[in-house]
Formats: C-alpha cells, structure tokens, sequence
C-alpha cells in the first residue's frame, strides 16, 4: 500500500482513536483539568503550514496548539506557521472537544500568560469553561500548575526527529505523522499505567 493510499484512508488517524478509546477504558481519561499550550518547531523544507519563526531568525518553522487531558494525553491539535499568534489558535484546538463525546459537567483549561486576554476568557465562557489563566508579569513556576503535563507532552512529540525538524511539506503528511506520534505516547501511557492499576499472570516483576 503507498503513502497516499494510508493517508486517503486515515489509517493513522483510526490507530490513535483506538489507541485512544483503550486507554479511556482501560485506564480513563482525566477530562476534568486539560491543559492547551503551543510549541514551535523547525520546518526547513517550508510547507502548508510553515512560516518565519519569531524565535529561530525568520527560519521556517511549524507552531503546533496541543491539548492533553490531566495526565498528558494528547488529545487534539491545531498546526499553523510558527510566524501566527497563539490567541487565534485556541478556538479550533478548543473545538477538539466536540470528537471526545461525553464530556463533564465542570471542566477547567489550564493556560499560560500568552492567554492572558479577555477574549481567552469571553472564549471560555461562551463554551461553559473555566479558566485558569496564568498572570502576565507574575513569574510561577510551570510545576506549581496543571500546565506542567502540556509541556511534557511537547517533549515526547519533539522526541520524535520527524516532528521536531519537519522536512514533510503537506499538512495531511504532518498531521499523519502526529497521529502516529500520538498512538505511541497514549500506548506507552497505557502500559506505563495500567502496571500500577492491575495484576495478571504474565505482569513482568518490574515496571516498564
């Protein structure tokens, strides 16, 4: 099967939904606290969605709004130009809610102070969510946060050579590659986890 066969059927996007609906069974996902932050990436080879980045001399890059439930599990995406603003980002990576079904009742977004804005929070409101929203100018370690998973999210992604110096031109390519990404950090959770939730015959004497 060719590369554009796998990308026409979404096969990549199927493995990381059921990745996804394994863990939410197996494990659960932590939809009460999410956490939404943007990270910027090399893109040498320019592409759909690459653009000057503002941190690496104009070079193109790739700047990707990542929202993760409380432990980390990357839940949606939203990818652009390094060169757009984060605030214009929040609403279609908000809009990944609608593809997890049911939701609670009381959920919190967990922001940095680049959301600092009272249209982040007018955003907020309109969808019945609450805020927590880092001050600008009031220094706060990220680990005093639930924004903390965000970031180490980020860093799994950015483990990956593909992602973190992006040469794929195409955005389906790119988003392709991020399901992948995606599966292998939910599957590695899942294990990681479900070591410490249950007992079977076959559980290895040590933690993988």
């Amino acid at each position: 099967m060719q590369e554009d066969e796998w990308l026409h059927l979404g096969v990549l996007a199927q493995l990381k939904a059921i990745a996804l609906d394994a863990y939410d069974r197996i494990v659960g996902l932590l939809l009460d606290d999410l956490a939404i932050d943007r990270c910027i990436t090399k893109a040498p080879g320019g592409g759909e969605i690459a653009g000057r980045s503002p941190v690496d001399r104009g070079k193109q890059g790739m700047k990707r709004s990542m929202m993760v439930d409380a432990y980390g599990i990357p839940l949606g995406r939203v990818l652009a130009g390094a060169n757009r603003h984060d605030s214009p980002l929040l609403k279609p990576t908000l809009d990944q809610l609608d593809d997890l079904g049911p939701l609670p009742e009381d959920i919190t977004i967990h922001l940095d102070a680049g959301y600092d804005s009272t249209a982040t929070r007018d955003l907020l409101a309109a969808r019945d969510l609450t805020g927590e929203i880092a001050r600008k100018g009031v220094k706060a370690p990220v680990q005093a946060t639930q924004r903390w998973h965000v970031e180490r999210t980020n860093a799994w992604h950015n483990a990956f050579n593909r992602l973190q110096r992006c040469y794929e031109r195409k955005e389906t390519v790119v988003h392709a590659y991020f399901d992948l990404a995606d599966a292998i950090i939910t599957v590695r959770s899942l294990i990681r986890q479900a070591w410490t939730l249950y007992r079977w015959d076959t559980r290895p004497t040590r933690r993988p």
